[in-house]
């Protein structure tokens, strides 16, 4: 086969998993990762799942490799440190069949809460590290990720970023390679890591990066191109694409793989050109490799440790131009708000007219931090809601807390709420927990977990009861509400707080946006009732503007009908009516 195909990077990275015949993927939802998966789901020869949590995706690959296939697991960046602890010993244990975990990093902070670069944790967990720099490349680094795990005796972390994973490029498909199982042998040494067994494969370890160390210099993966020698730059991934457009006319080593280092490679390089440059974003993890042997380089001292580069920064430091190639688009600015119909809107108003504050969590919901709802003071990692509410009782006592609640999201809370959530019961809490359940996981395009029912092929399966789960590990005290019934959800979240028992609610109401999801009202506003109070408007619906003459006007084209800026109108101003 050598059809061409223009691809996503995600979707080039799929395409890759499947020729290089993996047979299990494990992985949990997080832009820009999120598609990889999705788009390896149509493929029947490899299996695919959500895991719970980006730790037990690793431990999933792990399983399927000592049986001795191919597997792969998927995160982004944040992702990777709750599957640090596998991630660590996985390096000492090395694989059966070969295993790659691909990372989605996020410079410029497009969807995450942080900017921390994975070439970092390769280095520090002592795993080889490869990174594309176009959706062709991507395919073909996952092919040659497998062979290097094989050969080496390693995992195999693919970077990509947010750029690449979401920009588009021309693939050559090939054929699926069919790689046979291999067969199980039993080696407590190098899979039982109790510290007797990880004294002698940490010095396998030393061994295994000093070969690389020497064979990676030879890789296909690097590629030099000696042009004009005044100027190189070694540079890797999507910056890659902006020296060459900034630049065309300089020499440039373009590094595939960045852990280890092909040392005898840059050696050579570097003295070809006068002036050299190491061009990457984030971390000057390059750089300062390289000046450690004694080559001088200049980085991190002109370009910035922040965000996303780009071809215009480039030429600004080199020939002090600024003017962009390409003229930036003017685009309409959108305020991060929650969508139309959005249940958590509706949670939100109400702890919002309570004067009650909310830890949050990594979800949609995190809006709740902003105008006018104002509610959300905390968001740090997946599950850090309910254990940063423990944390203040425990440090101010049972009054602190009275008027606060933990905020949380279904998938968050099956990824590492539970967790939590028994924390606070084995140390005797009395707080109050918020389980916004809108039965997907939405900020990362609505994949299935644990508690919807479908697996990631769409296929049926046992849904867990998030109220029996939660009495299972010794909540008393589980209720239940709808999510835009906002008289119920006060009066609970009143008693909630001021009692001295450890409860749970679960908010429910389907995501507005969730496939299927059917609308039978609309909203609509009668100005000869509006009063001009605003209550209406405190709510932050999109859909709901202020007239000229200060009356409220409901957009159809977005209203969803659910209802709450019904419920917050006393002059009945606002119905609901049948579509």
């Amino acid at each position: 086969m050598n059809d061409k195909k223009i691809m996503l990077g995600n979707e080039a990275i799929a395409r890759g998993v499947y020729e290089a015949g993996v047979k299990v993927s494990s992985a949990y939802p997080g832009t820009p990762s999120t598609e990889i998966s999705e788009f390896l789901a149509g493929y029947s020869e490899v299996y695919t799942e959500w895991a719970p949590n980006e730790k037990v995706a690793v431990e999933v690959a792990m399983g399927a490799s000592i049986a001795g296939v191919r597997s792969l697991s998927c995160m982004k960046h944040v992702g990777l440190n709750v599957a640090s602890d596998p991630l660590y010993t996985f390096s000492y244990t090395g694989v059966g069949g070969g295993s790659v975990i691909i990372v989605a990093d996020d410079p410029g902070l497009a969807s995450s809460q942080n900017e921390q670069d994975t070439r970092m944790i390769a280095r520090s967990a002592h795993v080889p590290l490869l990174e594309p720099s176009d959706s062709m490349e991507a395919k073909e680094f996952v092919k040659f990720a497998y062979e290097l795990s094989e050969k080496y005796d390693t995992p195999v972390i693919l970077r990509t970023t947010t750029k690449l994973s979401h920009s588009q490029g021309v693939v050559e498909l090939a054929d699926r390679v069919d790689i046979p199982v291999k067969p199980y042998e039993r080696q407590m040494r190098k899979y039982v890591m109790m510290p007797a067994s990880a004294i002698g494969r940490h010095v396998y370890v030393e061994d295994r990066e000093n070969r690389m160390q020497e064979d990676c210099s030879n890789f296909p993966v690097n590629k030099m191109e000696i042009n004009n020698t005044d100027i190189g730059f070694i540079t890797s991934g999507i910056p890659y694409q902006y020296v060459k457009e900034a630049c065309p006319d300089a020499s440039v080593l373009k590094l595939g793989i960045i852990n280890p280092l092909p040392k005898k490679l840059i050696q050579e390089f570097a003295s070809k050109v006068k002036t050299l440059y190491v061009f990457e974003e984030l971390e000057p993890v390059m750089q300062e490799q390289i000046e450690s042997w004694g080559i001088k380089v200049k980085g991190k001292e002109l370009f910035t440790k922040q965000g996303e580069y780009s071809a215009k920064m480039l030429k600004k430091v080199i020939y002090g131009n600024d003017d962009c190639i390409y003229a930036k688009a003017e685009v309409p600015n959108r305020p991060p708000i929650l969508c139309p119909g959005c249940p958590h809107r509706s949670v939100f108003s109400v702890l919002n007219k309570m004067k009650i504050h909310a830890a949050g969590d990594i979800g949609c919901y995190t809006l709740g931090a902003v105008a006018p709802l104002n509610v959300i003071d905390t968001t740090i990692c997946m599950g850090a809601s309910i254990s940063t509410l423990h944390g203040m009782e425990k440090a101010c006592g049972k009054d602190f807390i009275k008027n606060w609640v933990a905020v949380i999201g279904d998938s968050t809370f099956l990824h590492t709420g539970v967790n939590s959530l028994i924390n606070m019961v084995y140390n005797k809490a009395t707080g109050t927990v918020i389980i916004l359940d809108n039965r997907t996981t939405g900020m990362t395009g609505h994949q299935h977990h644990a508690a919807t029912g479908k697996t990631l092929k769409g296929e049926d399966t046992y849904a867990i009861n998030l109220a029996d789960l939660c009495k299972s590990v010794g909540v008393s005290r589980v209720i239940e509400v709808n999510a835009f019934d906002i008289v119920e959800l006060e009066k609970v979240i009143k008693e909630s707080v001021s009692g001295d028992v450890l409860t749970v609610v679960i908010a429910k109401a389907p995501c507005a946006l969730l496939k299927g999801q059917k609308f039978p009202y609309k909203c609509v506003e009668n100005a000869d009732k509006c009063k001009k109070c605003g209550m209406c408007l405190k709510i932050g619906c999109p859909a709901i503007t202020k007239t000229e003459d200060g009356k409220i006007k409901i957009n159809q084209s977005m209203c969803n009908g659910c209802g709450l800026c019904a419920s917050y109108c006393k002059f009945n101003a606002i119905e609901k009516v049948e579509k």
